[in-house]
């Protein structure tokens, strides 16, 4: 899952983003409307975190400008101005979901969850290929039923590949799924994570393979 946290305030986004990093969410942080602006027009999110006091302005304001832009990226409020007023105008401008702070991290994902279900968002939690089975909303696989753990970097690749099964995922689409924007990649960092992901899931015959599409990327099919 990767998430877009718009907040100003930075050892609130930190601690967030330490906190959310634990549950393989990718956090592109920014601090103002602006930037959000050019980050969510560059990137595909599952979902936006909005802080609602940020340094150019309403938070809020910004709700209608993305949706008029098409997207449609479930947008959760964040705010220590936790009124009626305030949760109403949000919903009524278009966020899907509205908390006060202080809020615990596990009630944050239990709610990206739920709005991630929405039938327009999630055709299916779970995607199956092979013997293996990857739930979405959870960024939990399974082998056969049974817990596949993996690094978190893994993870996160299995997760990409998985969701787009039997097509081919380029390299830059895949290492925006693993890594978030402020992050230097090192050149063959991305490889090095297939590659050890690829070893385990042919020596535990997943019954997948992840194939290497020279210049382009990769694909994860059935293995034949």
């Amino acid at each position: 899952m990767r998430l877009l946290l718009i907040e100003d305030e930075l050892d609130m986004a930190s601690a967030l983003s330490d906190a959310l990093a634990k549950h393989n969410i990718v956090i592109d942080h920014v601090t103002s409307m602006a930037d959000a602006r050019e980050a969510a027009d560059m990137r595909s999110y599952d979902a936006i975190l909005l802080d609602r006091q940020l340094t150019d302005g309403e938070g809020l304001k910004l709700i209608p400008e993305l949706r008029a832009g098409n997207i449609d990226s479930p947008i959760i409020v964040l705010t220590a101005h936790n009124d009626h007023e305030g949760r109403i105008r949000g919903l009524d401008l278009g966020a899907d979901d509205y908390m006060g702070k202080p809020f615990v991290v596990e009630e944050l994902i239990a709610r990206l969850r739920a709005v991630l279900r929405r039938p327009t968002l999630l055709s299916s939690d779970v995607i199956s290929v092979g013997r293996l089975a990857f739930d979405a909303s959870h960024m939990e696989p399974s082998l056969d039923g049974k817990p596949l753990i993996l690094p978190r970097r893994e993870l996160l690749v299995l997760a990409a590949l998985m969701k787009r099964n039997g097509r081919t995922v380029t390299r830059e689409a895949l290492a925006n799924a693993v890594y978030s924007f402020d992050v230097e990649i090192q050149s063959n960092s991305l490889d090095a994570h297939v590659s050890r992901l690829r070893k385990k899931l042919m020596n535990l015959n997943a019954g997948v393979a992840i194939h290497t599409i020279r210049g382009i990327g990769y694909l994860l099919k059935v293995a034949e």
